[in-house]
Protein backbone atom coordinates (compact mmCIF):
# COMPACT_ATOMS: atom_id res chain seq x y z
CA UNK A 1 0.00 0.00 0.00
CA UNK A 2 1.40 3.37 -0.53
CA UNK A 3 2.93 5.63 1.96
CA UNK A 4 2.07 9.48 2.14
CA UNK A 5 5.28 10.99 2.68
CA UNK A 6 3.79 13.42 4.84
CA UNK A 7 2.36 10.97 6.81
CA UNK A 8 5.22 9.35 7.22
CA UNK A 9 7.60 12.00 8.34
CA UNK A 10 4.53 12.90 10.87
CA UNK A 11 5.10 9.77 12.37
CA UNK A 12 8.84 9.91 12.29
CA UNK A 13 8.28 13.12 14.31
CA UNK A 14 5.95 11.19 17.02
CA UNK A 15 8.58 8.03 16.99
CA UNK A 16 11.29 10.04 17.74
CA UNK A 17 9.85 12.20 20.39
CA UNK A 18 9.03 8.47 22.13
CA UNK A 19 12.86 6.86 21.75
CA UNK A 20 13.64 10.36 23.60
CA UNK A 21 11.40 9.22 26.39
CA UNK A 22 13.23 6.10 26.80
CA UNK A 23 15.62 3.04 25.22
CA UNK A 24 14.11 2.08 21.84
CA UNK A 25 13.51 -1.83 22.18
CA UNK A 26 13.81 -3.34 18.99
CA UNK A 27 10.78 -5.78 18.21
CA UNK A 28 12.06 -7.41 14.82
CA UNK A 29 13.75 -6.68 11.45
CA UNK A 30 12.13 -4.55 8.72
CA UNK A 31 12.74 -3.88 5.05
CA UNK A 32 10.72 -1.03 2.88
CA UNK A 33 11.36 -0.54 -0.57
CA UNK A 34 10.71 3.39 -2.54
CA UNK A 35 9.78 2.30 -6.24
CA UNK A 36 8.49 4.56 -9.16
CA UNK A 37 6.48 2.57 -10.41
CA UNK A 38 2.94 1.06 -9.43
CA UNK A 39 3.20 -2.30 -7.62
CA UNK A 40 0.51 -3.26 -9.51
CA UNK A 41 1.39 -2.51 -12.71
CA UNK A 42 1.43 -6.32 -13.72
CA UNK A 43 5.86 -5.53 -14.74
CA UNK A 44 9.05 -4.27 -13.26
CA UNK A 45 6.87 -2.52 -10.01
CA UNK A 46 4.56 -5.61 -9.18
CA UNK A 47 7.44 -8.29 -9.81
CA UNK A 48 10.00 -6.48 -7.69
CA UNK A 49 7.68 -5.58 -4.58
CA UNK A 50 6.49 -9.40 -4.60
CA UNK A 51 10.05 -10.05 -4.39
CA UNK A 52 10.82 -8.18 -1.86
CA UNK A 53 7.10 -9.37 -0.13
CA UNK A 54 8.55 -13.35 -0.45
CA UNK A 55 11.75 -12.42 0.81
CA UNK A 56 10.47 -10.75 4.28
CA UNK A 57 7.63 -13.69 4.59
CA UNK A 58 10.25 -16.17 4.51
CA UNK A 59 13.08 -14.38 6.99
CA UNK A 60 10.09 -13.20 9.18
CA UNK A 61 10.80 -9.71 8.45
CA UNK A 62 7.98 -6.88 8.18
CA UNK A 63 7.88 -4.57 4.83
CA UNK A 64 6.44 -1.80 3.55
CA UNK A 65 6.31 0.30 0.30
CA UNK A 66 5.91 3.40 -0.91
CA UNK A 67 5.34 3.23 -4.84
CA UNK A 68 4.57 5.63 -7.66
CA UNK A 69 6.61 8.16 -6.22
CA UNK A 70 8.64 11.18 -8.31
CA UNK A 71 12.47 11.62 -8.64
CA UNK A 72 12.34 14.13 -6.41
CA UNK A 73 10.87 12.06 -3.65
CA UNK A 74 13.28 9.59 -3.55
CA UNK A 75 15.80 10.74 -0.75
CA UNK A 76 12.72 12.19 0.91
CA UNK A 77 10.60 9.01 0.93
CA UNK A 78 14.07 6.88 2.10
CA UNK A 79 15.12 8.93 4.68
CA UNK A 80 11.73 8.63 6.26
CA UNK A 81 11.67 5.09 6.48
CA UNK A 82 15.18 5.14 7.81
CA UNK A 83 14.20 7.48 10.59
CA UNK A 84 11.50 4.82 11.58
CA UNK A 85 13.94 2.69 12.20
CA UNK A 86 13.53 0.31 8.98
CA UNK A 87 17.14 -2.27 9.35
CA UNK A 88 17.40 -2.61 5.18
CA UNK A 89 15.83 -0.47 2.27
CA UNK A 90 15.43 -2.06 -0.96
CA UNK A 91 15.75 0.38 -4.23
CA UNK A 92 14.75 -1.54 -6.87
CA UNK A 93 17.00 0.49 -9.63
CA UNK A 94 20.23 2.07 -10.08
CA UNK A 95 18.09 5.63 -10.87
CA UNK A 96 17.95 5.78 -7.10
CA UNK A 97 21.27 5.39 -6.41
CA UNK A 98 22.46 9.22 -5.54
CA UNK A 99 19.40 9.11 -3.39
CA UNK A 100 20.80 5.61 -1.48
CA UNK A 101 23.95 6.85 -1.37
CA UNK A 102 23.22 10.17 0.60
CA UNK A 103 20.99 8.36 3.04
CA UNK A 104 23.40 5.93 3.27
CA UNK A 105 26.05 8.36 4.59
CA UNK A 106 23.77 10.26 6.73
CA UNK A 107 22.20 6.46 8.32
CA UNK A 108 25.51 4.12 8.94
CA UNK A 109 23.15 1.61 10.86
CA UNK A 110 20.44 1.02 7.72
CA UNK A 111 21.66 -1.56 4.75
CA UNK A 112 20.88 -0.18 1.37
CA UNK A 113 20.00 -3.24 -1.21
CA UNK A 114 20.31 -1.55 -4.65
CA UNK A 115 18.69 -3.65 -7.26
CA UNK A 116 20.81 -3.22 -10.46
CA UNK A 117 23.61 -1.06 -8.92
CA UNK A 118 26.74 -0.41 -10.91
CA UNK A 119 29.28 -2.21 -9.26
CA UNK A 120 31.52 0.70 -7.99
CA UNK A 121 28.29 1.68 -6.53
CA UNK A 122 29.01 -0.17 -2.99
CA UNK A 123 32.41 1.55 -2.82
CA UNK A 124 31.08 4.69 -2.78
CA UNK A 125 29.05 4.31 0.52
CA UNK A 126 31.54 5.83 2.91
CA UNK A 127 29.90 3.62 5.44
CA UNK A 128 30.03 0.50 4.09
CA UNK A 129 26.29 -0.08 4.37
CA UNK A 130 25.15 -0.57 0.69
CA UNK A 131 25.49 -3.81 -1.71
CA UNK A 132 24.59 -3.86 -5.46
CA UNK A 133 21.89 -6.32 -6.54
CA UNK A 134 22.85 -7.27 -9.78
CA UNK A 135 21.04 -9.84 -12.52
CA UNK A 136 23.28 -10.89 -15.43
CA UNK A 137 22.29 -8.47 -17.79
CA UNK A 138 23.72 -10.07 -20.51
CA UNK A 139 22.20 -13.18 -20.07
CA UNK A 140 18.73 -11.66 -19.25
CA UNK A 141 19.14 -9.91 -22.86
CA UNK A 142 19.94 -13.64 -24.17
CA UNK A 143 16.67 -15.28 -22.74
CA UNK A 144 14.66 -12.98 -24.97
CA UNK A 145 17.13 -12.44 -27.73
CA UNK A 146 17.22 -16.46 -28.33
CA UNK A 147 13.64 -16.83 -28.55
CA UNK A 148 13.10 -13.45 -30.92
CA UNK A 149 15.81 -14.87 -33.10
CA UNK A 150 14.01 -18.22 -33.75
CA UNK A 151 10.37 -16.50 -33.84
CA UNK A 152 11.22 -13.51 -36.00
CA UNK A 153 10.07 -13.75 -39.62
CA UNK A 154 10.14 -10.51 -40.67
CA UNK A 155 13.60 -10.21 -39.23
CA UNK A 156 13.20 -7.02 -37.37
CA UNK A 157 13.17 -6.73 -33.67
CA UNK A 158 11.80 -4.04 -31.45
CA UNK A 159 13.30 -2.87 -28.15
CA UNK A 160 11.64 -0.23 -25.68
CA UNK A 161 13.77 1.00 -23.21
CA UNK A 162 12.58 3.25 -20.01
CA UNK A 163 15.81 5.38 -19.28
CA UNK A 164 19.11 5.27 -20.73
CA UNK A 165 20.45 3.12 -18.06
CA UNK A 166 23.54 1.04 -17.97
CA UNK A 167 21.77 -2.02 -17.19
CA UNK A 168 19.53 -1.75 -19.57
CA UNK A 169 21.81 -1.27 -22.14
CA UNK A 170 23.51 -4.63 -21.36
CA UNK A 171 19.96 -6.07 -21.66
CA UNK A 172 19.73 -4.56 -25.33
CA UNK A 173 23.51 -5.84 -26.61
CA UNK A 174 22.62 -9.31 -25.10
CA UNK A 175 19.58 -9.48 -26.25
CA UNK A 176 20.81 -8.59 -30.08
CA UNK A 177 23.61 -10.63 -30.03
CA UNK A 178 21.34 -13.97 -29.24
CA UNK A 179 19.03 -12.68 -31.54
CA UNK A 180 21.49 -12.43 -34.50
CA UNK A 181 23.73 -15.52 -33.69
CA UNK A 182 19.95 -17.90 -32.74
CA UNK A 183 18.76 -16.56 -36.49
CA UNK A 184 22.11 -17.23 -38.68
CA UNK A 185 21.57 -20.46 -37.33
CA UNK A 186 18.34 -20.71 -38.77
CA UNK A 187 19.70 -19.02 -41.99
CA UNK A 188 18.18 -15.92 -40.95
CA UNK A 189 19.71 -12.39 -40.72
CA UNK A 190 17.89 -9.98 -37.90
CA UNK A 191 17.92 -6.59 -37.12
CA UNK A 192 17.16 -4.61 -34.10
CA UNK A 193 15.33 -1.43 -34.81
CA UNK A 194 16.59 1.97 -32.96
CA UNK A 195 16.01 1.67 -29.72
CA UNK A 196 13.56 4.16 -28.27
CA UNK A 197 13.57 5.36 -24.34
CA UNK A 198 10.45 6.79 -22.84
CA UNK A 199 12.70 8.51 -20.15
CA UNK A 200 10.19 6.99 -17.74
CA UNK A 201 8.91 3.44 -16.65
CA UNK A 202 5.49 4.65 -15.69
CA UNK A 203 4.28 6.36 -19.16
CA UNK A 204 2.11 3.45 -20.64
CA UNK A 205 0.95 6.26 -23.53
CA UNK A 206 4.48 6.20 -24.16
CA UNK A 207 5.22 2.73 -24.91
CA UNK A 208 2.13 2.63 -26.97
CA UNK A 209 3.09 4.84 -29.16
CA UNK A 210 6.62 3.15 -29.69
CA UNK A 211 5.31 0.03 -30.07
CA UNK A 212 3.08 1.14 -32.90
CA UNK A 213 5.90 2.99 -34.57
CA UNK A 214 7.89 0.13 -34.78
CA UNK A 215 5.75 -2.51 -35.74
CA UNK A 216 5.38 0.05 -38.59
CA UNK A 217 8.70 -0.17 -39.03
CA UNK A 218 8.52 -4.13 -39.62
CA UNK A 219 9.14 -5.31 -36.01
CA UNK A 220 7.44 -8.53 -35.19
CA UNK A 221 8.87 -9.45 -31.54
CA UNK A 222 9.59 -7.09 -28.51
CA UNK A 223 11.27 -7.17 -25.47
CA UNK A 224 12.03 -4.49 -23.29
CA UNK A 225 13.09 -3.00 -20.09
CA UNK A 226 10.12 -0.17 -18.89
CA UNK A 227 7.69 -1.42 -16.74
CA UNK A 228 4.14 -0.33 -17.49
CA UNK A 229 6.07 1.40 -20.68
CA UNK A 230 6.12 -2.43 -21.79
CA UNK A 231 2.24 -2.80 -20.67
CA UNK A 232 1.37 -0.23 -22.87
CA UNK A 233 3.31 -1.60 -26.08
CA UNK A 234 1.79 -4.80 -25.26
CA UNK A 235 -1.65 -3.30 -25.83
CA UNK A 236 -0.73 -1.65 -28.99
CA UNK A 237 0.77 -5.40 -29.74
CA UNK A 238 -2.42 -6.76 -29.44
CA UNK A 239 -4.77 -4.45 -31.29
CA UNK A 240 -2.74 -4.64 -33.92
CA UNK A 241 -3.01 -8.52 -33.95
CA UNK A 242 -6.81 -7.86 -32.91
CA UNK A 243 -7.21 -5.90 -35.87
CA UNK A 244 -4.69 -8.45 -38.08
CA UNK A 245 -7.14 -11.41 -37.24
CA UNK A 246 -4.20 -13.56 -35.65
CA UNK A 247 -1.03 -13.46 -34.17
CA UNK A 248 1.46 -12.00 -35.84
CA UNK A 249 3.54 -10.03 -33.43
CA UNK A 250 5.24 -11.11 -30.49
CA UNK A 251 6.39 -10.02 -27.09
CA UNK A 252 9.35 -12.17 -24.96
CA UNK A 253 7.92 -10.08 -21.32
CA UNK A 254 9.93 -9.68 -18.03
CA UNK A 255 10.95 -9.71 -14.90
CA UNK A 256 7.66 -12.02 -14.06
CA UNK A 257 6.59 -15.14 -15.71
CA UNK A 258 3.58 -13.06 -17.14
CA UNK A 259 1.95 -15.62 -19.73
CA UNK A 260 -1.75 -15.05 -20.45
CA UNK A 261 -1.66 -10.99 -18.96
CA UNK A 262 -1.70 -10.28 -22.98
CA UNK A 263 -2.33 -12.58 -25.83
CA UNK A 264 0.90 -11.22 -27.46
CA UNK A 265 3.21 -12.57 -25.07
CA UNK A 266 4.88 -16.12 -25.85
CA UNK A 267 7.18 -16.11 -22.84
CA UNK A 268 9.33 -14.55 -20.24
CA UNK A 269 12.29 -13.78 -18.77
CA UNK A 270 12.52 -14.56 -15.35
CA UNK A 271 14.41 -12.76 -12.92
CA UNK A 272 14.32 -14.30 -8.83
CA UNK A 273 15.28 -11.13 -7.30
CA UNK A 274 14.01 -12.54 -3.66
CA UNK A 275 17.37 -14.92 -3.53
CA UNK A 276 19.48 -12.01 -3.95
CA UNK A 277 17.40 -9.77 -0.88
CA UNK A 278 17.41 -13.19 1.29
CA UNK A 279 20.85 -13.08 0.59
CA UNK A 280 21.47 -9.85 2.05
CA UNK A 281 18.63 -9.92 4.96
CA UNK A 282 20.87 -12.93 6.28
CA UNK A 283 23.97 -10.64 5.78
CA UNK A 284 22.03 -7.65 7.78
CA UNK A 285 21.12 -10.30 10.73
CA UNK A 286 24.33 -11.20 10.91
CA UNK A 287 25.84 -7.83 10.85
CA UNK A 288 27.88 -8.35 7.52
CA UNK A 289 25.73 -6.28 5.25
CA UNK A 290 27.04 -4.16 2.50
CA UNK A 291 30.11 -2.91 0.43
CA UNK A 292 29.61 -6.22 -2.09
CA UNK A 293 27.89 -6.93 -5.44
CA UNK A 294 25.61 -9.92 -5.39
CA UNK A 295 25.34 -11.54 -8.54
CA UNK A 296 22.03 -12.98 -10.32
CA UNK A 297 22.61 -15.37 -13.04
CA UNK A 298 21.38 -18.81 -14.88
CA UNK A 299 23.77 -20.46 -12.98
CA UNK A 300 22.50 -19.37 -9.79
CA UNK A 301 18.84 -20.08 -10.43
CA UNK A 302 18.56 -15.96 -9.82
CA UNK A 303 17.35 -15.52 -14.16
CA UNK A 304 14.93 -18.20 -15.86
CA UNK A 305 12.75 -18.25 -18.84
CA UNK A 306 9.31 -18.64 -17.68
CA UNK A 307 6.55 -20.70 -19.25
CA UNK A 308 6.29 -20.67 -23.23
CA UNK A 309 2.69 -20.37 -25.32
CA UNK A 310 1.21 -22.79 -27.58
CA UNK A 311 1.99 -20.06 -30.26
CA UNK A 312 5.57 -20.91 -30.10
CA UNK A 313 5.83 -24.31 -32.53
CA UNK A 314 6.97 -27.79 -31.12
CA UNK A 315 10.05 -27.70 -32.93
CA UNK A 316 11.17 -23.89 -31.92
CA UNK A 317 10.26 -24.84 -27.99
CA UNK A 318 12.47 -27.91 -28.30
CA UNK A 319 15.77 -25.57 -29.75
CA UNK A 320 14.96 -22.43 -27.67
CA UNK A 321 15.25 -24.90 -24.78
CA UNK A 322 18.79 -26.46 -26.23
CA UNK A 323 19.82 -22.49 -26.46
CA UNK A 324 18.93 -21.95 -22.90
CA UNK A 325 20.63 -25.28 -21.84
CA UNK A 326 23.85 -23.93 -23.44
CA UNK A 327 23.70 -20.76 -21.23
CA UNK A 328 23.10 -22.56 -18.38
CA UNK A 329 26.43 -24.74 -19.39
CA UNK A 330 28.48 -21.79 -20.17
CA UNK A 331 28.40 -23.17 -23.90
CA UNK A 332 26.57 -20.42 -25.68
CA UNK A 333 27.94 -18.61 -28.86
CA UNK A 334 31.14 -20.80 -28.56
Amino acid sequence: MKKVLALLLAIVMVSLALVSCGDEKKDGYKVAMICDSNINDGGWGAACYNAMKNAAEKKGWSYEVTDKITQDAYYDSIVAYCALGYDMIFAPGSQYSDACLQAAKEYPNVAFALLNGTVDAPSKAENGNLSSLLPNAQQIGWIAGALAGLMTTSGKLGFIGGMELETTKGKIAGFEEAAKYVASKEGKTVELLNVPYANSFSDAAKGKEFATELINQGADVFFGDASAVDSGARSAIDEYNAAAGSVKVFDIAQPADSLGQNECIICSQVTDNSAMIVASMEAVEAGKFGGEVLYGSLQNGALSAGKISDLVPADIQEKYNAYLQQMIDGTFMK
